[in-house]
């Protein structure tokens, strides 16, 4: 488990959106090795995430597969749900 990743993902979502506590991350390892995290919002958070024309999220997955990758991490998917 990569807690310093899940930490990372948990302060940058949470600075995000208006119900913090409702944040949940949660990792998963897929088939061919790559690290999976599932990111869960309230349902009314999901726009403040995901952003006009999809910007934001775009921007969220740079900056995690970033971290990951200076984590020494190489294969990284990111989801997005809400509740």
């Amino acid at each position: 488990m990569h807690k310093e990743l899940i930490t990372f993902t948990e302060n940058l979502i949470k600075s995000l959106v208006k119900e913090p506590d409702m944040v949940k991350v949660q990792e998963f390892m897929g088939d061919d090795e790559t690290i999976q995290l599932e990111i869960i919002v309230q349902n009314d958070d999901m726009g403040m995430v995901i952003g006009r024309n999809g910007k934001m999220i775009s921007a969220l997955r740079v900056l995690i597969q970033a971290a990951a990758y200076n984590m020494g991490l190489q294969r990284i998917r990111i989801n997005v749900d809400s509740f």
